[in-house]
């Protein structure tokens, strides 16, 4: 049954395929993508796509639903039961399986099979895949902990060794590095182009988002290796680095089976109202006079209400109207522009407040309050709100507003304000790193325990389960390690 969460393999081909221009035909494209021992006979410029939409499978579906569970955005509605484990703390390690599998036979694998391409001119896709690489490892090292990283893309190693997540992070940063170096380098043969379904080869945009994950992977050790992160933050703001100003995004459509990779497991599963919205985060919009409410969750029909439940009360009110999580995430079941949802890498918003807590803990230049201004104008402009004058009254009246920040009367208060609006602004939308940084840092305090976590529960979850696939088939398994275990760098809270 828990195979159910996952998107649809085919509809990934279709996806990648129409989203390549230029392929002759399916059959050579799919051909590409199955030949991982001869990585000098395939094109990078078309295994690019293939890796780009798994990890935007990964992101926007998978974790997207757990990540907006356990961040309590969202929550099992009470007329389906297909995420009642996820909300009960008590999912099987087989429900971890197919997205690992995503995670290295697709995303990883194929970034390097481009990196390994003997094709000349193609250092910028190879820029690319570097980045890929970093990205995708630390959204696999978040969830999992220490995980196998060198040896695990060598396609006939079975039993790759993990890798302590300290060092993960360490390969991380390495794997920037080269990208940003191969990015820049001017007049590529064989540039990527269109068959970027990210940034369309624009490299100005590439040498910002590897800016702005490098920021956030140090931002993420604050609270394990202070002094490695400051010093890290400092050399990166010693080059004059140039952040993401606009969403690093996979964008879809409503033809051809190349929809929301959400949307279309929603659709796979008969458009039931699995997912419904949280009172968690419902109230605190509520308290704000937070006009993305209104955009992050549908209305009750004929009224202008979103309704919720609270966290995992699903089996206390099966009769219950409660609110869907709009189209503009994705999730409407009944909404056809669910479809068109992006699914965000980086989001604008969320490069400006990784700069405010930058700027905030004291090791990097800049104006925190017009940082901290910034990612919430970005926020509403990415829910469809573009008057200025809309954010501008909600940033000088919300209680959790500009006040929050500048009555912030020590470091800690700061990054409190910063990391509260960058909840709301992931709101349906970064779900996944909404709870990543809810486990960094303990904010927003006002997360609860599920009501269908078992009595005994005193955390929220604080990793994912290692697959069952590890378990049966690697050697070096490093042994089960339960949900509320903190990973390396999740000590606070």
């Amino acid at each position: 049954m828990r195979a159910k969460h996952i998107f649809n393999p085919k509809k990934l081909l279709l996806l990648v395929f129409i989203g390549v221009v230029g392929l002759s035909g399916c059959k050579k494209f799919l051909d590409v993508n199955q030949d991982p021992n001869k990585p000098g006979t395939a094109d990078p410029n078309l295994l690019l796509p293939v890796s780009q939409v798994a990890v935007g499978t990964v992101v926007g579906n998978y974790f997207q639903v757990y990540g907006n569970i356990w961040g309590q955005f969202w929550t099992q509605g009470p007329s389906a039961s297909q995420y009642r484990s996820i909300e009960r703390y008590n999912d099987a390690n087989t429900a971890f399986d197919q997205v690992w599998n995503r995670i290295y036979t697709k995303a990883l694998i194929n970034a390097q099979l481009i990196i390994d391409s003997k094709v000349g001119g193609v250092e910028q896709t190879k820029g690319i895949a570097y980045l890929t690489k970093a990205y995708t490892f630390q959204l696999a090292t978040d969830a999992f902990g220490d995980i196998p990283v060198g040896d695990a893309l060598q396609t006939n190693n079975l039993s790759p060794k993990y890798v302590p997540q300290a060092a993960v992070y360490d390969s991380i940063f390495t794997y920037i590095d080269k990208g940003i170096a191969l990015i820049g380098v001017a007049n590529a043969v064989k540039p990527p182009g269109s068959q970027d379904v990210v940034f369309q080869g624009d490299m100005a945009q590439w040498k910002a988002f590897a800016n702005t994950l490098k920021l956030r992977a140090y931002l993420r050790l604050t609270n394990i290796d202070a002094a490695k992160a400051s010093a890290g933050i400092a050399a990166l703001y010693a080059t004059n680095p140039v952040f993401l100003t606009k969403d690093a995004s996979i964008k879809y459509s409503t033809t051809g089976g190349n929809d929301n990779p959400l949307f279309s497991e929603i659709v796979g599963l008969g458009r039931p109202q699995n997912l419904v919205a949280s009172a968690t985060a419902v109230s605190q919009f509520v308290a704000n006079n937070d006009p993305r409410v209104v955009q992050l969750y549908v209305p009750v029909a004929g009224t202008t209400n979103v309704t919720s439940l609270v966290q995992g009360t699903f089996a206390q009110f099966p009769t219950a109207v409660v609110s869907t999580p709009s189209a503009l995430v994705g999730a409407s079941p009944n909404n056809a522009q669910s479809a068109l949802a992006p699914v965000k890498l980086i989001s604008a918003s969320e490069s400006y407040f990784l700069q405010a807590e930058a700027v905030a803990r004291g090791w990097a230049t800049g104006d925190v309050n017009d940082l901290f201004a910034k990612g919430i104008n970005a926020s509403f402009v990415a829910t469809g709100i573009t008057d200025p004058t809309i954010a501008a009254t909600y940033i000088a009246t919300a209680k959790d507003g500009q006040t929050a920040l500048t009555a912030a009367a020590s470091t800690e208060a700061k990054v409190k304000a910063i990391i509260v609006q960058k909840y709301y602004a992931m709101c349906g939308f970064q779900g996944f790193e909404a709870w990543s940084e809810y486990r960094r840092t303990g904010y927003p305090d006002f997360l609860i325990i599920s009501k269908a976590a078992p009595a005994s529960t005193t955390v929220p979850p604080r990793r994912m389960l290692y697959p069952n696939s590890e378990s049966v088939s690697n050697l070096n398994f490093p042994g089960t390690i339960a949900l509320n275990v903190p990973v390396w760098w999740g000590k606070k809270n």
